[in-house]
């Protein structure tokens, strides 16, 4: 069965990954920009970035067989300094047009501080003026409710329709409020932290298979990129029938994603 890994940040993962995933049944990514493991120092640090991921990582998926996409911003983490945050956003229209760059993300909130919601609400019109799909990364821990209760009002304020919005990692506290208010959810599969593929599972069969995915974000921290077919086969244990796990992983993607005109898949 093929599947999607809508939320995968490559740049950190060996090619020998590449080849697992295609063997598991992966057949698209989407690669949020995000940090890169240490604060980058200049914005040609970023436009470097910008560059393999229009450029270098479409080619290294394409060895197997993986179509790959990605998103364009500056990542929560590195956006305290309002200054440099303009300077690099300055640079994302120039790369915007890419064939392989859906929009905007994963923009955020990472400390719920004033000047990440300045950022975010930057990051926002940008999204607004060019009409492209926003993915949404949401703060850790104690801070993810009130973040992502933040962020949907920004997204309210800046007029965008919420149906052209994922909220990634949402958790049991947050994903009931996200989906009441007509975003798309992602669910994050992390070894320990976000949702397990077992918690992910609890999360469908409370509140359904609409306007959901699951992605294994596989960064530099400890994930796992073989983590959505890994959730596949609890779902499959747990007797759910195989259209469901097909539209959890590969159509709702779809659905969402193929909004833009650059995402490109085989149906």
């Amino acid at each position: 069965m093929k599947y999607i890994d809508p939320h995968i940040h490559m740049v950190s993962r060996t090619t020998d990954d590449y080849r697992r995933m295609a063997q598991a049944g992966c057949v698209a990514i989407t690669e949020p920009a995000f940090w890169a493991g240490f604060d980058r120092c200049s914005a040609d640090g970023f436009r470097d970035y910008y560059r393999q991921l229009t450029d270098t990582e479409p080619k290294r998926a394409a060895q197997y067989g993986i179509q790959h996409h990605t998103w364009l911003c500056i990542n929560p983490k590195e956006a305290e300094d309002i200054g440099f945050a303009r300077e690099v956003m300055s640079i994302i229209p120039d790369f915007l047009d890419c064939p392989n760059v859906l929009g905007i993300g994963e923009i955020g909130l990472n400390k719920n501080s004033k000047n990440e919601l300045h950022v975010l609400e930057a990051h926002l019109a940008l999204a607004k003026e060019r009409n492209t799909l926003v993915l949404v990364h949401t703060p850790h821990l104690e801070d993810k409710l009130k973040g992502t209760r933040l962020i949907m009002a920004a997204v309210d304020n800046a007029g965008l329709d919420a149906d052209r919005v994922l909220i990634d990692h949402v958790e049991e506290h947050t994903v009931g409020e996200v989906l009441d208010r007509g975003f798309w959810a992602g669910m994050t599969l992390y070894p320990d932290t976000k949702c397990t593929p077992q918690r992910a599972v609890d999360i469908l069969e409370r509140w359904g298979t609409d306007r959901i995915w699951m992605n294994s974000a596989g960064d530099w921290g400890d994930s796992d990129p073989l983590a959505v077919p890994k959730a596949r086969m609890e779902m499959k244990r747990r007797r759910h029938p195989a259209a469901m796990i097909e539209q959890v992983t590969f159509g709702n993607p779809i659905e969402f994603l193929g909004r833009s005109p650059n995402f490109r898949v085989e149906a």
